[in-house]
């Protein structure tokens, strides 16, 4: 059995994917940039981070105007403005779902003859964007093609915000069950030779008129098309879904401890775990600071609570306020801290709970300042790493 990791730094040291996953708003993308910064800091190697439409903020953070399909490395000028000098390379790269499945397309179009026929019908664009969740099954080709090229030592992946939280898991199997659907069956029937029993006549009549006969052929027109790569893509979805259990990927679930997003983290680390797949670590963003806990705080905010009149007549004259006012300020911050002193048991408590499943976990203070460029991301990586 393989030892567990201690830190975030020992998990990554050992992989060459990490997914990040998480219910949207809870800082995932940015999580996933903060771990490929510190991971080419510290590691060394080539690094990529590989996210789903990523706010034009991070793009400048990562010292870039924009970054699309290609991978485009962080200029060193970047680093050196955060007072760093990395070990390795540090690259990114957002997912283009509609060049991504044009490469697609070609790479298991059996002739460039079906590849030009496919790219240029007019359903393509739409049916491409639509079915399948194919933002997801993309997500995840993507990472198989980068990750076969051996082009990076290091693979982090901000998985694409999804309605079900493990849709881009299912993608590859269901991109594979697709191709032998009934639906695709009857969508590859060429219209005109259909068996049009007396059942069917006043559907295909109405669709005529509805739809157009010219609509329903450029259907079947396509999948007729789409289903010679059939072999291809079939094959690719299986070594797409192996990658995902590969003992060289590992998953990081990140979330707040607010409600609705500890209960997708704890659906993540319920499937995650049921699927067999390595759940390295769950990283808690703005997470209260362990102070609230502190024995010494707690005992102090009830010292005030109770003794609050004879601070505030003790306090009153060198401030310059009346102690009515002062002595209801120093109860309502005594009252303040109690509450927050019972969140911060309550996040402890569900830390503890999360804690069970992963290798590492990790709870990252509050910040109020927004990220805006490499010293940033490295503040919420060091927050992150050890």
């Amino acid at each position: 059995m393989t030892e567990r990791a201690r830190t975030v730094e020992q998990l990554l040291a050992a992989k060459e994917i990490a997914i990040v996953c998480g219910s949207g708003g809870v800082g995932k993308t940015t999580t996933a940039a903060a771990l490929g910064t510190l991971a080419a800091t510290h590691l060394g190697g080539k690094v990529l981070v590989l996210t789903v439409d990523p706010a034009k903020r991070l793009a400048a953070a990562l010292g870039l105007e924009t970054f699309g399909n290609v991978e485009t490395r962080i200029p060193s000028e970047a680093f050196a403005d955060a007072g760093l000098q990395p070990r390795g390379e540090l690259w990114a790269a957002m997912l283009d779902t509609k060049q991504s499945w044009d490469d697609l397309v070609r790479r298991h179009a059996p002739s460039t003859h079906v590849r030009d026929s496919i790219l240029g019908n007019p359903l393509y664009t739409n049916i491409t964007g639509k079915f399948v969740q194919s933002h997801d099954y993309i997500a995840m080709e993507r990472l198989y093609e980068i990750h076969e090229s051996g082009r990076y030592d290091l693979v982090i992946v901000d998985t694409p915000p999804t309605r079900n939280a493990l849709d881009f898991l299912d993608a590859p199997a269901r991109m594979a069950d697709f191709f032998g659907s009934r639906l695709l069956r009857w969508l590859t029937v060429p219209y005109r030779s259909r068996l049009v029993t007396m059942a069917s006549r006043p559907f295909y009549g109405i669709a005529d008129r509805v739809l157009g006969t010219k609509f329903l052929e450029d259907i079947a027109e396509f999948f007729s098309l789409f289903q010679t790569m059939e072999r291809g893509f079939v094959e690719r979805a299986r070594r797409v879904t192996s990658v995902l259990s590969d003992r060289r990927t590992t998953f990081c679930v990140v979330s707040t401890l607010e409600p609705a997003p500890v209960h997708e983290a704890e659906f993540f680390v319920r499937e995650l775990t049921a699927r067999r797949l390595h759940l390295g670590a769950v990283i808690l963003n703005k997470v209260l600071p362990p102070t609230l806990l502190d024995a010494d705080a707690v005992a102090a905010a009830a010292a005030l609570e109770r003794r609050r009149a004879e601070v505030a007549e003790a306090l009153a004259p060198g401030v310059g306020v009346e102690v009515d006012q002062l002595r209801r300020v120093l109860g309502e911050v005594a009252t303040s801290f109690d509450n927050f002193h019972l969140v911060a048991m309550r996040e402890a408590e569900q830390r503890s709970e999360l804690a069970a499943a992963p290798d590492v976990t990790v709870a990252v203070p509050y910040v109020d300042a927004d990220i805006h460029d490499l010293a940033g991301l490295v503040r919420l990586g060091n927050g992150v790493w050890r």
